[in-house]
């Protein structure tokens, strides 16, 4: 998607804070951090939500979320972590490009953001 915030991100057209990259996502420092760490995973793959995503970008999606899982000490989320989708309007997913927010690197509370 040529206008995407976050495909432009990833084609290195906006800078940011990458903290990890492989061939099916990017983790980078979200620019309004709710938590001590938070980080964003970003699919490579342009797909809006995880209600219009395909098996096979289902799939790829847990490739990344079990890459994650080994880059947890490395992100300073060693005592755990949160993560969040938001998922359309209501939810208040402000990119429509499926991204994950990665809450931690401190005591978060119980509420859910």
């Amino acid at each position: 998607m040529e206008d995407c915030i976050f495909c432009k991100i990833i084609r290195g057209e906006i800078p940011s804070k990458k903290m990890y990259e492989d061939d099916k996502m990017i983790i980078i420092e979200d620019i309004e951090p709710q938590a001590k760490k938070h980080y964003l995973l970003i699919p490579k793959q342009h797909y809006a939500n995880i209600a219009e995503m395909s098996a096979e970008q289902a799939a790829e999606l847990a490739v990344c979320l079990k890459t994650l899982s080994s880059l947890t000490d490395k992100f300073g989320l060693e005592g755990g972590f949160r993560l969040v989708s938001n998922n359309g309007k209501d939810a208040c997913q402000s990119v429509a490009h499926l991204h994950i927010h990665i809450l931690g690197g401190e005591q978060l509370d119980g509420k859910m953001c």
